[in-house]
């Protein structure tokens, strides 16, 4: 069984930064791609950056492309994903994605076998 738990979520004023933690268990770690997904009260939930099993190669949703990052430590078994510059439209939960059928990660959730529970992110103006 995979279980992902996601940290580091809390309250940021805009312009301020934050990084989120995802730790994932399971000796597959390093196989998966994974992702991070957001969503907004009444919002659809919404592709934000995925990363693959190696970190080699990333892809980020054009809202958050050169303010987010999102990285891997594999020998952590632990993904995360850095925001800078946030914005109150960043105010969202957010989860973390494991997949087992693509290594090079997706955008689409529909890909992802696993997800952890979330973790709130609140932005102030």
């Amino acid at each position: 069984q995979v279980q992902l738990v996601e940290s580091g979520g809390g309250l940021v004023q805009a312009g301020g930064s934050l990084r989120l933690s995802c730790a994932v268990s399971g000796r597959a770690f390093s196989t998966y791609g994974m992702g991070w997904f957001r969503q907004a009260p009444g919002k659809a939930r919404e592709f934000v950056a995925t990363i693959s099993w190696n970190g080699d190669m990333q892809s980020y949703a054009d809202s958050v492309k050169g303010r987010f990052t999102i990285s891997r430590d594999n020998a952590k078994n632990t993904l995360y994903l850095q925001m800078n510059n946030v914005e109150p439209e960043d105010t969202a939960v957010y989860y973390c994605a494991a997949t087992s059928v693509s290594g090079r990660g997706a955008r689409s959730y529909r890909i992802y076998d696993y997800w952890g529970q979330g973790t709130q992110v609140t932005v102030s103006s």
